[in-house]
């Protein structure tokens, strides 16, 4: 698979992860490349309630998650949230999906707060630290 060629190389070179914008109803086929590659994230909460099952498994196999783009989930955002943090506090990071191209709504402040009051005790976490770790600034 070329995914897992390409991602390997450009960690070793670049130190940089996997980013996947992937409906989560998707992830049975890909999900034993992704567990095994260095840094993996996934995007907008994984786009879909019935693929959370499979985007919580790779949660438990060290895959981080992207809090973005709530204008083009088919999921309840603060249930995702709380799923995600369930399994791995450390998973979550949020993201505003600017310029929001192709979403049915763009961005809105309130979705950051929707996702700090989702996130509750691990707010700080998800809106700043989890990122800060992951791409250890």
């Amino acid at each position: 698979m070329h995914l897992d060629a390409l991602a390997r190389r450009v960690h070793e070179v670049a130190g940089l992860h996997t980013e996947l914008y992937v409906d989560s109803r998707d992830l049975p086929e890909l999900a034993a490349t992704l567990a095994s590659l260095p840094a993996v994230s996934i995007d907008h909460l994984g786009l879909h309630t019935d693929g959370l099952p499979h985007l919580l498994a790779l949660v438990e196999r060290g895959v981080r998650v992207k809090a973005t783009g709530f204008g083009r989930v088919e999921l309840d955002v603060a249930a995702a949230v709380r799923a995600v943090l369930a399994v791995d506090p450390t998973a979550l990071m949020a993201g505003t999906d600017l310029p929001s191209t192709r979403a049915r709504r763009p961005f809105a402040d309130q979705d950051l707060d929707l996702l700090a009051e989702a996130a509750g005790a691990h707010a700080d976490a998800v809106l700043h630290d989890n990122a800060a770790a992951f791409y250890r600034l």
